[in-house]
Parts: structure tokens; C-alpha cells; sequence
């Protein structure tokens, strides 16, 4: 696992872009095409638009897989993450396919991400450690493409807090998410995190041993994972504090 740390957000979002857009070409120009996993949020947006952006990227030869979906929300509803990657990627640019969560029974999208070889996946860390929404304790063992998963309480704060759903008991109980294992089946992993507020959780699962009480600390044994943090997400990294920092030891 590689930690590059920037002095702001955008300079972040365009870092991680660029990382992005690199390892889409070399899929591409080694196998003709790209597979990639797609994380949705508040976190992700100024990565992904300035991914978009990025006239190298020739996405007629991508395909885009979701990492996570709520279970009972209606199609269309805006905090939903087929909305999200609707209006903020595919209606702006035309990959050769997206295979979105809502449009799938589980077990047909778990055969058809299984099949794959994933070249790169997109994620972030939640305020509870979580990635995608494998909340702690995660299961690090399940070889089960998509899971069926109970959110827990932090999870649904976070998603209060970040202005989806006006009420805690607006947001669902239950998502289908990625696991942990499929996800470090991909040759490389992009991870977005930041916001002060992702501070305790980054110190949680960058700076400490690896645990499912922790689910992104697993990203440390991911040899083709970079994280991405600006110096208030990263502020509270051994070592970091509040000086500008560019790539780190780990």
C-alpha cells in the first residue's frame, strides 16, 4: 500500500484522477479494455469529475462495475448510488457498459463481476472504517462476490451528516456490497478519502494493525492500493500532523 498526501482536496481529487486515468489506458492497451469498480459519495465527486474530465480516457473500450447499493430505496430516488453514477459519470460519458446493482438480481451481478478481471477499483473510507459497506466487524473471509449487509449505526449517521436523508430512520437498514476479498482481487485499488472527518477513521485503518474491526486497515496488505488523503484527513497519521506531505513510508 502506497500514501500520497496532499495539501488540499482538489489537489487530491486531480492526483487520484490522474492515477485513474493511467491505470485505464494500460488496461486498455495491454488487454483492449478497462474493468472498474466504482465507490459513489460525497468523498468521490471531485475525484470523479475530474476523472471524467480526462480527455485520454477512451471510454468506449471501459466497463463499470458499482460497489454498493442500498436495498429498498426506488430506483431514481437521489441518495440512491445508481443515481449518483447516472448523473455524475454516465451522463457525461459512454463506457462500453455499466452493470449498476439496480439493474441485477445479486446473484447475476456477483457471476458476472466473479468472470473479470478487475483492473482497478474505486473506494474510500467510512467515518466507521468501513469500505464499501462491509462496516466493522467485516468479514475479511467470504469468498461471495456481493453481500447482503446490516449498516450500522455509524454507517447511517454518516449518511444523515452528509445531507442524503433527512432523518436517521430515512436511511435504510440493509445494502448489497462488494466484499472485502473481491474487492483485493483488483490489480489496483484507488482510495479516496478526504475531510477532517475522515481523520480518526484514516488513523484507525492506515496507522494501526490490520483488523475487521477496522475494514480498511485490509488495504495495507494490498500491494497495488494507493490512498489518497489531504492533510485534514491525514492529520492525525503518525508522523503526518499538519505538515504537507507527499508520498509516505508504509
Amino acid at each position: 500500500m502506497n500514501v500520497r498526501v496532499f495539501p488540499t482536496r482538489q489537489e487530491l481529487a486531480q492526483a487520484a484522477a490522474d492515477k485513474a486515468a493511467e491505470a485505464i489506458r494500460g488496461a486498455i492497451g495491454e488487454r483492449g479494455r478497462a474493468f472498474v469498480i466504482v465507490a459513489t459519495g460525497n468523498s468521490q465527486l471531485d475525484f470523479l469529475n475530474a476523472l471524467v474530465r480526462d480527455g485520454s480516457v477512451d471510454w468506449s473500450k471501459v466497463v463499470l462495475f458499482q460497489l454498493d447499493e442500498y436495498i429498498g430505496l426506488p430506483s431514481g430516488h437521489p441518495a440512491s448510488f445508481a443515481h449518483f453514477i447516472r448523473k455524475n459519470i454516465l451522463d457525461r460519458i459512454r463506457p462500453e457498459k455499466a452493470y449498476l446493482i439496480e439493474d441485477y438480481e445479486a446473484w447475476k451481478i456477483s457471476e458476472l463481476v466473479s468472470k473479470q478481471t478487475i483492473d482497478v477499483a474505486f473506494a474510500g473510507i467510512g467515518e466507521n472504517g468501513h469500505l464499501a459497506f462491509n462496516d466493522p466487524p467485516a468479514d475479511f473471509e467470504t469468498e461471495e462476490p456481493y453481500l447482503r449487509v446490516q449498516l450500522d449505526r455509524a454507517c447511517r449517521e454518516q449518511q444523515v451528516g452528509e445531507g442524503w436523508f433527512p432523518t436517521f430512520d430515512d436511511v435504510p437498514k440493509e445494502a448489497l456490497s462488494m466484499s472485502i476479498r473481491q474487492i483485493l482481487k483488483s490489480r489496483e485499488i484507488i482510495c479516496v478519502v478526504p475531510e477532517r472527518r475522515k481523520a480518526e477513521a484514516v488513523r484507525d485503518c492506515l496507522g494501526e494493525p490490520v483488523t475487521p474491526l477496522h475494514p480498511a486497515s485490509i488495504l495495507q496488505e494490498h500491494p497495488g492500493a494507493t490512498v489518497f488523503l489531504d492533510t485534514e484527513s491525514a492529520s492525525l497519521l503518525p508522523g503526518v500532523g499538519g505538515r504537507q506531505a507527499g508520498d509516505l513510508p508504509h
